[in-house]
């Protein structure tokens, strides 16, 4: 196997469930951390994804005495914490990278990575992200997200009424958009899913697995989250064929075009026409809909990401020119 293509080592973290799994597509071994407690992040294999052979636990206290090439961060708790905590002196001096799955939190520009060093590749999930995040010595990358839903589903819309999902949308303030998602309810029938949504009268949760073809019920896809990355649950909607309905902020209007895929809107009250024309013409919903499945199999498909991210890895661990 040629050096650029050689099977490398890397040490990671369970921090985004499905992004995780996405991300274990790569023809790479991942090692996720674990501890006894199964705490936060260091969960390993756990919850209902199917991983793969490729994906390995490696227990907290063995990590000295184990050989990896490269180190894949992925939240500021590990990197500030773990790495002087659990790792040998040979292994902090490992290629790292970063992977940042959020816009900059503090605030909304000029926030400093917490990362930035010239010996950490930073990669975001979108562009927007990394416009907003301030890097000086950080190379920067940015892989944007791929998905290969894990049970097949083709929309149908028979439930003449749209789906939201956000997990703990209760507890995570105005920035993923609860008073959004409740003006527009109080308008139009919605199905909330996702963690803690049966407190606000949701549906709850739904596996991994059942989530495309439970999706697929609906009549569209409704996004009220107002400053994130852009969600993974949206583009696992348009791969199953929904248009998709939320707000005109952060990378959405680089992958939503209104009266094509879906409709964004930075006031929020404009939507309630639209998603009211979308119940009450199904076959608008699946031109729309189509349109979504076919710009997230052009921009989104998992070829492309798995793709980017060998590059990424290749280039961090010094296998090939950058």
């Amino acid at each position: 196997m040629p050096e650029s293509r050689r099977r490398l080592r890397i040490l990671t973290w369970h921090v985004h469930g499905n992004y995780l799994w996405y991300l274990t597509q790569v023809p790479h071994d991942f090692y996720l951390v674990t501890d006894a407690a199964r705490s936060t992040h260091h969960t390993g294999r756990s919850g209902t994804l199917p991983w793969g052979e490729n994906v390995h636990e490696a227990a907290v206290e063995h990590l000295r005495d184990m050989p990896f090439d490269l180190i894949l961060y992925q939240s500021r708790a590990e990197y500030e914490r773990d790495q002087t905590a659990i790792f040998s002196a040979a292994q902090l001096r490992l290629p790292a990278i970063y992977l940042e799955h959020d816009p900059p939190l503090e605030r909304p520009a000029g926030q400093r990575h917490w990362a930035d060093d010239d010996k950490v590749t930073i990669v975001h999930v979108t562009g927007f992200n990394a416009l907003m995040w301030d890097h000086r010595d950080s190379p920067v990358e940015i892989v944007e997200h791929g998905v290969k839903l894990l049970t097949p589903a083709r929309h149908d819309g028979r439930h003449g009424k749209g789906i939201t999902v956000v997990n703990d949308i209760a507890t995570r303030g105005p920035r993923v958009g609860l008073d959004v998602f409740e003006m527009l309810r109080a308008e139009i029938p919605l199905t909330l899913v996702g963690m803690g949504s049966m407190e606000l009268g949701g549906h709850g949760e739904v596996a991994n697995r059942d989530l495309p073809p439970f999706m697929a019920r609906y009549r569209f896809f409704l996004n009220p989250i107002r400053y994130s990355s852009l969600a993974l649950s949206v583009v696992e909607a348009m791969m199953v064929g929904l248009p998709i309905v939320g707000l005109a902020t952060t990378e959405m209007p680089t992958v939503i075009t209104n009266g094509l895929n879906g409709w964004l809107e930075t006031r929020p009250r404009r939507l309630i026409e639209v998603m009211r024309q979308l119940i009450d013409e199904p076959a608008l919903a699946r031109q729309w809909g189509d349109a979504a499945r076919a710009t997230a199999e052009r921009r989104f498909g998992i070829e492309r990401f798995v793709a980017d991210w060998e590059g990424v890895f290749a280039r961090a661990a010094g296998l090939c020119a950058p």
